[in-house]
């Protein structure tokens, strides 16, 4: 039986030492960290997410904004808001919340916030850095940089002579993810949905990284004896045994399957979902250094 990841449990270090760096930095420089969040519309999912970035940037003792623009914004009222946000210098983080409107480029919007307050980290510089092996100047999407450090607390920092497979080819974790542990010296697959015999290329793996978006997909016979699992996955599906229209949250591994093989597994939820947030606290600290130029904690 699988050793179960406690993501809650690291997001709250992450978390308590973002709040300590940020009292250090007001009591050293006079700087409080900054964060930003832009929504456009009214969609459900997004105003809770926003909501929930909000609280815990009150806990770790941010000055924090938020923009609520209608639906019918158009891009280039969007645009303006980023600029005065890229200008203003109590601001160290800025979050355009997605997905955006149809009539708005989501990546010329993404483009437009300063590489240095991308906490994010979708702006192509940070990405570009990452993928050259630049990590440290970079700023690393939250969900693989939270991924990483749950997968450190596991088999450590070194990830010399282990092999891991990461499902997924999005800009958002799966691109960045593999770019984590290549920095990390393991040997890295990304596989896809145009994979051969994706099993059998799992079987192989010491770490698996699921981030494919199909619910409970990675079964247990997929499994290496002793890999450690990370199921990035978020998937809503029926659960008629809860009453009539209840649903239930599952990730892209077949939990149970994968447990009962698996060294280490990361639950859906309480494994990763908690680590994304708690890493754009870390990042906006970051970036609050930086621009008070002093020297980052570190994750």
């Amino acid at each position: 039986m699988a050793t179960r990841i406690d993501g809650k449990a690291v997001a709250e270090d992450v978390v308590a030492t973002a709040r300590k760096a940020s009292d250090a930095l007001k009591a050293a420089a006079g700087v409080t960290p900054g964060i930003a969040v832009v929504i456009v519309g009214e969609d459900p999912a997004s105003q809770v997410y926003v909501a929930s970035k909000g609280r815990k940037a009150k806990e770790c003792g941010f000055h924090s904004v938020q923009h609520t623009l209608a639906e019918t914004t158009t891009q280039a009222d969007l645009l303006q808001v980023v600029e005065d946000l890229n200008a203003d210098p109590e601001i160290h983080g800025i979050l355009v919340q997605l997905p955006l409107p149809d009539h708005i480029d989501d990546n010329q919007v993404i483009q437009a916030i300063s590489p240095d307050k991308d906490v994010d980290g979708f702006h192509v510089i940070n990405a570009g850095k990452l993928s050259v092996g630049d990590a440290k100047s970079a700023f690393v999407p939250c969900t693989p940089a939270g991924s990483m450090l749950l997968i450190e607390r596991v088999r450590g920092a070194d990830l010399s002579g282990l092999n891991a497979v990461v499902i997924g080819r999005s800009n958002i974790v799966g691109k960045p993810m593999a770019s984590l542990l290549l920095a990390a010296n393991a040997t890295v697959t990304i596989s896809h949905s145009r994979t051969s015999d994706l099993p059998a290329v799992c079987r192989n793996a010491d770490i698996v990284v699921a981030a494919v978006g199909q619910p409970e997909m990675v079964r247990g016979d997929w499994i290496k004896p002793g890999a450690t699992v990370i199921d990035v996955g978020m998937n809503r599906i029926p659960a008629p045994e809860r009453g009539e229209g209840k649903s239930r949250l599952v990730g892209d591994v077949a939990f149970e399957e994968c447990e009962a093989v698996a060294g280490a597994i990361t639950p859906v939820p309480g494994g990763v979902g908690p680590m994304t947030i708690a890493m754009l606290m870390a990042n906006t600290v970051v970036s609050a250094y930086r621009a008070a130029g002093r020297t980052p904690p570190a994750f």
